[in-house]
């Protein structure tokens, strides 16, 4: 049991890190952008090749876990994470900052990808719901120390330190990961399928550049022959895959419903709750005035809530199985949607804090019983790639839920205003908040769509196979 605790603190470690890095620097972007003396399109690159090569990479890294081993995959992430965060407070220039976070993202995948397979090698199934709460928690610790954080650093240190404040935690993760972290049983025997790799490599690589490009410059030639050549790729991927003695996806398990249910309501849910968020900061900074970090604090509640609960709902995930928790999660979240369909320009500030209640309480319950019954689901010796496939859907409705965000809430004013907004670079004046509302309020309704469908998803997925649950 004591190692089993060491285990798991060292995922939520690694967890922590992660999530941390994808907040802390939205904070610190416009004062990056002032000091390299680089432009906000350029700029907002930094936040962009992160999710980009996260999305891309976790599937391939969690089936290189399978074959070499996921505890030495595992702790590479420390490394190679840690390498980019000092090459990243290094940066001279946006371009080489851009570059380091594109180190660091490879570090952030094998993190991602292995992490979900070390805790279901390690926990039996009917354990895992509670332990994927923990890893919960080090989600939301990550993106509620990011946005505290990058606010202070930033302002009373400077924006390099936040890169540099994960070198000490990195070597400090890195030799705790070398001492206990599981020894690992790989299956040399099993082949590294190469052309499957670059395959679905050049088919999400090409959508997400697609969706980046439409988001940042709206419907043109150039992203719809990236979006359709992306879309293209996947048949050829799948066709390619079921020809394999030993596919790096494992096409027969999505014959499994609750597999396949569970993975693509992991999508949608992605898809419609984080462009939630996005837009909401929106609303606070360019409707309301709000500063970043006081625009952040307000929706602070939400993820404590979720940090303290995720591990009691993922022990009731066990218990009753994730279907019923993890779809009245995403009703909750819903629920949020819906609050925040009703704001108007004056709306007082605590409804904000209320609905980042339900989405709290609505996120600790689905993500631990979600992530259970995906693994409870997976082959024994496909845990790395079923892990790394999860986390690169979620990853890509990422992507989508900022396309979605910035498109929506760009029907009524430019996209680059809409992006100074969400710098903090740019307020509303005159008759645009009125007009911005509304493409705010699109932009929930599409959200809330996604939502919906990630519930049916959930509802339908069928009768998990795992002791103990009564699903």
């Amino acid at each position: 049991m004591k190692d089993e605790n060491k285990i798991l603190a060292i995922i939520v470690l690694g967890i922590v890190m992660g999530a941390l890095d994808t907040t802390i620097i939205i904070l610190a972007l416009p004062d990056i952008t002032k000091a390299l003396g680089a432009t906000l399109s350029l700029s907002i690159w930094t936040i962009l090749v992160y999710l980009f090569i996260v999305a891309v990479a976790t599937t391939q890294l969690g089936r290189l876990g399978d074959i070499l081993g996921r505890s030495k995959m595992f702790n590479a992430g420390f490394a190679v994470f840690t390498i980019g965060s000092a090459l990243c407070g290094l940066a001279p220039d946006i371009l080489f900052l851009i570059a380091a976070r594109a180190v660091q993202a490879i570090g952030g995948s094998l993190l991602e990808a292995n992490s979900g397979a070390i805790v279901a090698d390690t926990f039996e199934k009917s354990r895992r719901g509670r332990a994927f709460g923990f890893t919960g928690i080090g989600w939301n610790v990550g993106a509620v120390l990011g946005i505290v954080l990058g606010g202070i650093i930033t302002t009373f240190a400077g924006w390099r330190f936040i890169f540099w404040l994960n070198v000490p935690i990195g070597i400090a993760a890195f030799i705790a990961g070398w001492h206990y972290l599981p020894k690992d049983n790989p299956a040399p025997r099993q082949s590294f399928d190469l052309v499957g790799m670059l395959l679905l490599a050049a088919s999400l690589g090409l959508l997400a550049l697609g969706l980046v490009d439409f988001a940042g410059m709206g419907a043109n030639a150039d992203n719809a022959i990236l979006l359709a050549a992306g879309a293209a790729l996947l048949p050829v991927f799948f066709w390619w895959e079921s020809r394999q003695k030993q596919p790096m996806l494992d096409v027969a398990a999505f014959k499994k419903g609750v597999l396949r249910s569970s993975l693509l309501a992991a999508f949608f849910q992605a898809l419609g709750y984080l462009s939630v968020s996005f837009v909401m900061t929106l609303y606070l900074q360019g409707l309301r005035g709000l500063d970043p970090l006081d625009a952040a604090l307000l929706l602070l509640p939400g993820y404590l809530v979720s940090a303290v609960l995720s591990p009691k709902m993922g022990s009731l995930s066990d218990r009753y199985g994730a279907r019923v928790i993890a779809t009245i999660g995403i009703g909750l979240m819903a629920t949020t949607v819906l609050i925040y369909l009703s704001l108007g320009v004056d709306t007082p500030l605590y409804e904000i804090v209320i609905a980042s209640l339900f989405a709290g309480v609505g996120a600790s319950m689905f993500w631990p019983a979600n992530v259970s019954a995906v693994m409870a689901a997976a082959v024994q010796d496909r845990h790395g790639s079923t892990s790394g496939l999860l986390r690169t859907l979620s990853n890509l409705g990422t992507l989508g839920s900022y396309v979605l965000a910035i498109t929506a809430a760009s029907i009524a004013i430019p996209r680059q205003v809409a992006f100074g907004i969400f710098l903090g670079n740019s307020n509303l004046v005159g008759n645009l908040p009125e007009a911005f509302l509304g493409g705010l309020k699109a932009a929930l309704f599409l959200s809330l769509i996604m939502l919906l469908i990630a519930g049916w998803l959930s509802a339908t997925r069928g009768k998990e196979e795992r002791q103990h649950a009564i699903a």
